[in-house]
């Protein structure tokens, strides 16, 4: 294995895109060279500075390689610039020469990519394919969030009927023939990877084999000062210091935990104090913008606006909150911030729905509250405020999270393996 190559293929390079999936994609090819392994990292970026014109491809050092591509078809996965998808892809590959060629996602890439792979396997041979699946835009059109655009309700299911309706200019054939284009390059992987049993059982109900899927975590990376500590109980001897990491969209429920703010009594109010380290805001719809402005004034006695964060700043962060909330109002996988969360030691209060509940167990190490209720949400917060032997219990129940190179060990078993 030691002489055999790895490609790493990602939808994004984490130096101009911030995003869980591309952050464990490249966490993984550092490793991975780190341990030895002959690996190269791609990346789709859309940046016009770092494109050189006469060809797709630029390069950040000699293993990291960023590709170029301006224009996508988001519905159907796929890129319009053919020449681009087959051909400089091709001549990659084929320079390279990978043993192993591991996606962590296709958008902004396109399926294109995987069949490439294909031909390059059948013309090589002994060469896998593997994609790893961060969410769910092969079943749902709509940005992967599985929830319909016109009511926001959440989705149980892909339904073409019901997909047509969230995207009036198509019909149900239209969904009909995405789901058999998207599974025809689906049928040239030879592993998918999930880091969430939720995300495997939606994709078995979309119709791919459970023989096909692997659960393996995302591995956290070792960074100085991150440990297990409890935060010091201070004057008031409450734990009443809580923090949202992450983006700030319609989807990540800040909103939510704003609201749930109006349902606090004002005497656990005047303890609490919330810190929300994130970005994007000025990327969303101007209501949602206005909405978390105005609570952002409303309660600015309680909320400190730190914006946007890189990993190292995180310890000491954590070191000053109590509790992490994760309060999407989408079914997410496996969010990030959770295994950051417990690697520091901080309970978690989360959504009671998809990767969230899975990752976090209600009365073990965390809790859970009704997904999309402020009213619910609050109750949790009072919760947490009032009861100091529940912080120490969920405390206690907090393993440490998969690292890095544990998580390695897991990839390099289907790495290795001839005969899968």
């Amino acid at each position: 294995m030691q002489t055999k190559k790895i490609l790493i293929v990602s939808h994004a390079h984490p130096k101009f895109s911030k995003g869980g999936g591309e952050i464990a994609a490249y966490n993984m090819y550092q490793e991975l060279n780190r341990q030895g392994y002959d690996t190269y990292f791609l990346a789709a970026h859309n940046n016009e500075k770092a494109h050189h014109g006469h060809t797709p491809f630029s390069v950040i050092n000699e293993k990291e390689i960023l590709f170029f591509m301006s224009s996508f078809d988001y519905f159907l996965q796929t890129s319009y610039n053919k020449i681009t998808a087959w051909k400089d892809f091709r001549k990659l590959l084929e320079m390279i020469q990978p043993d192993i060629i591991h996606f962590h996602h296709y958008i902004h890439l396109g399926l294109e990519k995987i069949r490439e792979a294909h031909r390059y396997k059948e013309k090589r041979g002994n060469v896998k394919i593997i994609l790893t699946l961060h969410e769910y835009i092969a079943i749902c059109a709509n940005n992967g969030q599985m929830v319909k655009r016109d009511t926001d309700a959440l989705c149980y299911a892909s339904n073409y009927v019901d997909c047509s309706k969230c995207f009036p200019d198509k019909n149900p054939t239209d969904f009909f023939m995405r789901d058999i284009y998207i599974k025809s390059f689906f049928e040239l992987v030879d592993h998918f990877i999930s880091p969430s049993h939720f995300l495997i059982q939606r994709y078995i109900d979309w119709g791919l084999n459970r023989e096909n899927f692997l659960m393996f975590e995302n591995g956290q990376v070792p960074v100085e000062g991150f440990h297990k500590s409890k935060k010091t109980l201070g004057k008031s001897k409450k734990r009443a210091t809580f923090a949202y990491f992450g983006q700030i969209n319609i989807y990540k429920g800040l909103d939510i935990l704003l609201e749930a703010l109006d349902y606090l009594d004002k005497s656990r109010l005047k303890h609490l104090r919330l810190h929300i380290h994130g970005s994007g805001i000025e990327n969303q719809p101007e209501v949602f913008q206005k909405k978390i402005k105005t609570y952002f004034k409303k309660y600015k006695e309680n909320i400190i606006f730190f914006g946007n964060y890189e990993i190292e700043e995180l310890p000491d962060f954590m070191e000053n909150v109590d509790w992490v909330i994760v309060p999407s109002s989408w079914w997410e996988n496996s969010p990030l911030v959770i295994q950051e969360a417990f690697k520091f030691g901080r309970p978690m209060i989360v959504s009671d729905i998809g990767g969230m509940a899975e990752k976090v167990i209600d009365g073990k190490n965390g809790l859970h509250f009704k997904v999309r209720n402020p009213r619910s949400l609050a109750e949790k917060l009072t919760q947490a405020i009032s009861d100091i032997e529940l912080y120490d219990k969920l405390y206690d129940g907090i393993s440490e999270p998969l690292t890095i190179e544990e998580s390695i060990w897991e990839h390099l078993g289907v790495y290795k393996d001839e005969n899968n």
